[in-house]
C-alpha cells in the first residue's frame, strides 16, 4: 500500500484553477479599501518572532491545487480566502491586514510535510489553514508539533487524535461514522454492508471504526476493498457488491476516482434510485458532485455536518457571498464550509488572546463559538473539536442534497470512542 501520489491537474483542473484565481482577483479588486485601526505594539502581541508587523500578519494556505486532490481541496483554498478577504474588510485582526502564502500540496505527503515547514520556520506565518486528507495531516502533524504551529484542518475525519497544535473544524468518528450508520439501520432497515474506500489511513480506519459498529449491532459486513487514490476501474468490485447484494454500499472514496466511480456503477445497472442496494458515502460533498454529475449519484445518501440546502439566513448569506467570489455555477460542500470557519475561529482566538502568539491561541480557543457560521453555532471544544450537527443528505439530480435528517441537538465531539480505538 502507497500513500505517495504525484498527480497531474487534468484539464478540467486546470480551467478550474484559472477561473478561481481569475474570480479571487476580481473580487480583491471590488473590496472598499479598508482603514486599519491601530493595533496593541507588536512588541505586546507577537513575543516569539512571528511574521507579524505593525501593519500586516502573515498566514499560510496548504491544500492540493494539483493532483487527484485538487477537484475536493480546491473548494477550500476558495472558502478560505473568501473568509480572509471578509475579515480584512471588517479591520483585519488586532488592527492588522492578513497577507496569505499559500502553497500547493499537490496531492503529496512528503511534499504537504516540506511547504509545512517552509510556512512555519521560512515563512513563520501566525497560522496555517489546510491539509484534506488524513494521510496529509498525518504528514505534517510532527511538523507542526516540532515547530510550534497552528493548524486549522478542515475535514471529516476517523477521530483518534487530539493535537494541541491542531484545531479540527470537521467531524470526527462520532459524528458522522456511527451517527450515520445508525440512522441508515434504524431508517432503513439495514442489515448487510459493503465497505469500500481509497487506499491511504482515512477510509482505512473508518472502515474499521464502521466495520466494529456494525458488528456491535449484531448486523454483517459483506465484503471490504480499497483502491490506490487516483484509480479509474471500479467494474470488478461493482460485479462483487451485484453477488453479494448487500443493503448498503459504504463508500468513502475519494478525490478524482469518485467520477469514475460513480459513473460506472450507474452504466452496471445500479440504480441508486431504487435503494437496493443503499449507497451511504461519507466522502462525497458538493464539490465532488460537480465532476461526478448529478444524475450519476442520483438516489445516494450523504452522511455529513454541512449541505449547502440548509435553510438558515447565515448560510444563504454564504452562499451567495461564495457564488458571487466565484461564480453562479459554484457549489459549497461540507469541507469547504469547514474551512470557512477556520480563519474566524483563529481571529476569534488572536482576539481573546490579546496575541499573535501560539501557546496563547491555544489556551484561547477551548469554548471560542461562532454564531455566524453557515452550518449554524458553532463551538471549540476542550480536545479542540467542534460540536456540531449531523445531517443526513439525499443526493438529487441537480447536484445538491435534500436534508432529510438532522440531530436535534450539537453533538459533542469525542475523537477517542471507547471501544473503537
Amino acid at each position: 500500500m502507497t500513500e505517495r501520489n504525484k498527480g497531474t491537474a487534468s484539464p478540467s483542473v486546470t480551467r478550474r484553477r484559472l477561473m478561481f484565481g481569475a474570480a479571487a482577483l476580481a473580487m480583491m479588486a471590488a473590496l472598499p479599501t479598508v482603514a486599519f485601526a491601530a493595533g496593541p505594539p507588536t512588541a505586546e502581541v507577537n513575543t516569539t518572532g512571528l511574521a507579524v508587523t505593525d501593519d500586516t500578519v502573515k498566514v499560510g494556505i496548504l491544500h492540493s491545487v494539483s493532483g487527484t486532490m485538487a477537484i475536493s481541496e480546491t473548494g477550500s483554498v476558495q472558502a478560505e480566502k473568501l473568509a480572509i478577504d471578509e475579515i480584512n474588510a471588517a479591520g483585519g485582526v488586532l488592527g492588522r491586514k492578513i497577507e496569505v502564502i499559500q502553497e500547493d500540496g499537490a496531492s503529496d505527503w512528503p511534499t504537504f510535510a516540506e511547504k509545512a515547514r517552509k510556512l512555519l520556520v521560512e515563512d513563520k506565518t501566525a497560522a496555517v489553514f489546510g491539509c484534506w486528507t488524513s494521510a496529509s495531516r498525518k504528514a505534517v502533524l510532527p511538523v507542526f508539533e516540532q515547530y510550534n504551529g497552528m493548524l486549522y484542518y478542515p475535514t471529516f475525519y476517523e477521530g483518534l487524535e487530539e493535537s494541541p497544535n491542531v484545531i479540527y473544524t470537521g467531524q470526527e468518528a462520532t459524528q458522522q461514522i456511527l451517527a450515520g450508520i445508525d440512522w441508515v439501520t434504524k431508517e432503513k432497515g439495514a442489515k448487510t454492508f459493503y465497505l469500500l474506500g481509497s487506499d491511504y489511513i482515512w477510509p482505512r480506519t473508518s472502515n474499521k471504526i464502521a466495520r466494529k459498529h456494525i458488528e456491535k449491532l449484531g448486523l454483517e459486513v459483506v465484503g471490504e476493498d480499497y483502491y490506490p487514490l487516483g484509480h479509474t476501474q471500479f467494474n470488478s468490485v461493482i460485479n462483487k457488491i451485484k453477488l453479494r447484494k448487500p443493503d448498503v454500499i459504504y463508500a468513502i472514496v475519494v478525490g478524482g476516482s469518485n467520477v469514475a466511480f460513480y459513473k460506472q456503477l450507474k452504466a452496471a445497472g445500479i440504480d441508486m434510485t431504487k435503494e437496493k442496494p443503499l449507497l451511504l458515502t461519507i466522502s462525497v460533498t458538493e464539490d465532488e458532485i460537480r465532476g461526478i454529475g448529478g444524475e450519476n449519484i442520483n438516489g445516494a445518501y450523504a452522511a455529513m455536518k454541512y449541505f449547502q440546502s440548509i435553510d438558515n439566513e447565515n448560510n444563504k448569506s454564504f452562499v451567495d457571498k461564495f457564488k458571487e467570489a466565484y461564480g453562479a455555477d459554484m457549489v459549497v460542500g461540507d469541507v469547504t464550509q469547514a474551512a470557512y470557519l477556520g480563519p474566524w475561529l483563529w481571529k476569534a482566538a488572536v482576539e481573546k488572546a490579546g496575541s499573535f502568539d501560539i501557546d496563547k491561541v491555544r489556551a484561547a480557543s477551548p469554548g471560542i463559538e461562532l454564531d455566524t457560521a453557515p452550518e449554524g453555532y458553532v463551538k471549540i471544544h476542550e480536545n479542540h473539536h467542534l460540536w456540531s450537527k449531523t445531517r443526513i443528505g439525499h443526493a438529487l439530480p441537480d447536484g445538491q442534497y435534500d436534508i432529510v435528517y438532522e440531530t436535534t441537538d450539537l453533538m459533542e465531539p469525542n475523537p477517542f470512542p471507547e471501544g473503537y480505538q
